[in-house]
């Protein structure tokens, strides 16, 4: 499969077109941001570790039943994957109390959310990507009702999977986002899972092992990520 041109430039990640019009090609660069792409620096082995731990949870999703973009691992830092029609819309489960959570409600970081939390984002970097609902997303016409409800449902299907997959590891899960698509009228799961859009602490020292190391400065944030893609089976080699 050959990259062509390139389709559009992320925060994280290249899109490039293929051959064949059903097809992409993600790159993933070692560019890291924050404040919604206000401050970005390159963390060295970023577009690797994230590109393998992606891969790899593709794949656990895959196994379980969940559909996904996710076709094939093309080299250390590139996958092929399904050309979707992605959907503008965020979802956001959350099963302890973190972020903006946080800063909103006024709650206690790492109180439990039983049951899980589940919220919807409209996905633009100007406006900060704010909370939205299910009928302002119909209203808008950035999906169906039917595809909000499969949405939520795929949401939750891969927050039992990998609720398991890091409690293995003694980590916990404390959210995460995702994004959809369309492909050929089916609902599937896009863009990446990795320490980059989620929170994943360990599980006795509650120590932050995500992108919170690099929005706050603590250092070792790629090193956090390789312990993380270690504690759970990620081959990075």
């Amino acid at each position: 499969m050959q990259k062509q041109q390139l389709l559009y430039k992320g925060k994280a990640k290249s899109v490039y077109e293929t051959e064949d019009n059903d097809l992409l090609i993600l790159h993933f660069r070692d560019d890291t941001s924050a404040l919604d792409g206000k401050r970005i620096e390159q963390l060295a082995r970023k577009g690797v570790v994230n590109n393998r731990f992606n891969a790899f949870i593709m794949q656990k999703l895959s196994d379980a039943g969940i559909e996904t973009h996710f076709e094939k691992q093309l080299s250390d830092d590139e996958v092929l994957v399904k050309r979707l029609d992605m959907i503008p819309v965020e979802c956001v489960v959350r099963n302890f109390a973190a972020g903006s959570l946080v800063r909103r409600l006024g709650l206690e970081e790492g109180q439990a959310l039983t049951p899980p939390t589940y919220e919807l984002f409209y996905k633009d970097d100007a406006l900060g990507d704010p909370m939205v609902n299910e009928s302002l997303s119909v209203s808008l016409g950035w999906a169906t009702k039917e595809q909000l409800a499969k949405m939520e449902e795929l949401t939750y299907q891969v927050n039992d999977v990998l609720k398991a997959l890091f409690d293995a590891g003694d980590l916990i899960l404390v959210d995460f986002k995702l994004e959809f698509g369309v492909f050929h009228d089916r609902i599937v799961l896009g863009d990446e899972f990795s320490p980059d859009g989620c929170r994943i602490w360990d599980k006795n020292t509650k120590k932050k092992l995500d992108k919170d190391r690099f929005r706050q400065s603590l250092g070792d944030v790629i090193e956090a990520y390789e312990e993380v893609a270690d504690r759970i089976g990620v081959p990075l080699k």
